[in-house]
């Protein structure tokens, strides 16, 4: 009986914790280079599973129930989203593999958001941090702010300002995207972010940026999924519940 609640709570978490995940990509569909979260779980092995030599026979009943499951740390789905044409000369879209890097308070961070803007003579995110975006020597990108709308920014990263060339806009890859973890808003986190190669494959589409890689329509569908999910395993709880009282209140009274 105690073992089905144990089961039971933990459905209850883990659904909770996917729940949490979901909401969080629906809040950033509308995020320029979100990257959504997987939810990920983690079977739970039973007790005999993990100590056979310590319980030896155990009940072959509650062994097929299994042992439930944990929550595993999410995983950062890495595909493109859809490009967006916004007009502006400042903004910038990846085609195929890479990410832009930005200085973070003297961190480097990684993201796709390449929605830009001129300050103080820096190329930096247009999200009202002051970020500054680096070129592809891990360098912050210095520019003329009064040739904001003379500055061009060509497949391979070159920048011209009034027909002059005065930087590369850094693209780098990552050997091992599942290394990548979230610092926050759109920024990624990557060990040894400062040393990492100029990308060789991706290239850059000016006047576009990349949305969200979240799709609403299926974000609901896993939201409404987990739900069920979740208020069954409150169900099992409370009949559980309800028959562990019946037998302490009433066979008790009995015997």
């Amino acid at each position: 009986m105690l073992y089905g609640l144990y089961l039971s709570a933990s459905g209850v978490i883990g659904s909770s914790h996917k729940q949490d995940v979901i909401a969080n990509n629906l809040a950033n569909s509308e995020t320029n280079g979100f990257r959504r979260d997987v939810p990920l779980f983690q079977e739970r092995l039973t007790e005999a599973q993990s100590n056979r030599a310590r319980f030896g026979q155990t009940n072959g009943l509650l062994e097929g129930l299994g042992g439930g499951f944990f929550a595993s740390p999410s995983r950062i789905d890495t595909m493109a989203g859809d490009f967006e044409p916004t007009g502006s000369n400042l903004d910038v879209a990846i085609e195929g593999p890479g990410y832009f890097a930005v200085d973070d308070n003297g961190t480097q961070r990684l993201t796709r958001n390449g929605a830009f803007r001129i300050e103080e003579q820096h190329l930096v995110l247009s999200d009202g941090s002051g970020r500054q975006v680096l070129d592809s020597q891990h360098r912050p990108i210095v520019l003329d702010g009064n040739l904001s709308h003379q500055t061009e920014i060509a497949e391979d990263g070159q920048i011209t300002q009034a027909g002059q060339a005065v930087g590369r806009l850094g693209l780098f890859d990552v050997p091992d995207p599942t290394l990548l973890t979230k610092q926050g808003g759109t920024l990624l986190n990557y060990p040894n972010a400062n040393k990492l190669a100029p990308s060789s494959s991706g290239q850059f589409r000016s006047e576009f940026i990349e949305r969200a890689n979240v799709d609403p329509t299926t974000e609901l569908a896993n939201l409404m999924e987990a739900q069920r999910e979740l208020e069954a395993n409150a169900n099992m709880i409370r009949y559980q519940d309800q028959t562990l009282s019946k037998l302490v209140n009433e066979v008790g009274r009995i015997s």
